[in-house]
């Protein structure tokens, strides 16, 4: 059983995961994102896609925002592996099975994108005190019972894995099984990370 910290993590992630500062006119990832609309119903009224395809999609936008960044922690690297993923998912959207979740199909495009990248160039950007995280995410303008900070704290000392699938599941709603697909582990391997994840955040958050 959770604890009454750990039953209140749910809510404090969405709350501060819970916005994300809109695309700026002429943004490449809203250029692509205006090209791949019209690319979209032109497929639609062709029965290329399924029905509901292009808006599921782009309603999957934010959460893939919100999901690079936490992956990256930059900004810029976040949007153009958001762009990358959209282009993919369009490339390949004859292999989306209909009556699957699309969002999970695509945060499994965006993490093995952002994995080849990652093995390409062996770099990452430090974001110690959530510069590059506050450019794009920001906590909705709502009271919470946990300081932000705290939270932003406690999230940036949490192994990445668990981190990772913390925020999959609680934040992003993905079931065990497709964050599990997502990740390329068995869902108790999810199951535990999130467990032990959780512990951490509330004992931190406790001690705070």
């Amino acid at each position: 059983m959770l604890s009454p910290t750990q039953r209140a993590l749910g809510d404090g992630l969405r709350i501060y995961y819970s916005e994300v500062v809109e695309l700026n006119d002429g943004s490449p990832l809203r250029r692509v994102l205006e090209r791949l609309s019209a690319a979209l119903d032109a497929a639609e009224r062709d029965r290329q896609v399924a029905a509901g395809f292009k808006t599921d999609l782009i309603a999957a936008v934010p959460h893939l925002r919100r999901y690079a960044l936490s992956l990256t922690r930059d900004t810029v690297e976040s949007d153009d592996l958001v762009q990358f993923t959209l282009l993919r998912a369009w490339e390949h959207r004859a292999r989306f099975e209909p009556g699957t979740r699309l969002k999970a199909w695509l945060f499994t495009i965006l993490r093995n994108g952002y994995l080849n990248g990652r093995i390409k160039r062996r770099w990452e950007v430090p974001d110690p005190d959530g510069a590059h995280a506050a450019r794009l995410s920001r906590p909705a303008e709502q009271d919470g019972k946990m300081d932000v900070r705290d939270l932003q704290v406690a999230l940036d000392r949490l192994d990445a894995a668990q981190r990772e699938a913390l925020l999959l599941i609680a934040v992003d709603d993905l079931s065990y099984e497709e964050a599990a697909a997502v990740l390329g582990c068995p869902p108790g391997t999810v199951k535990s990370r999130v467990c032990r994840a959780r512990d951490r955040l509330a004992r931190a958050l406790n001690e705070v």
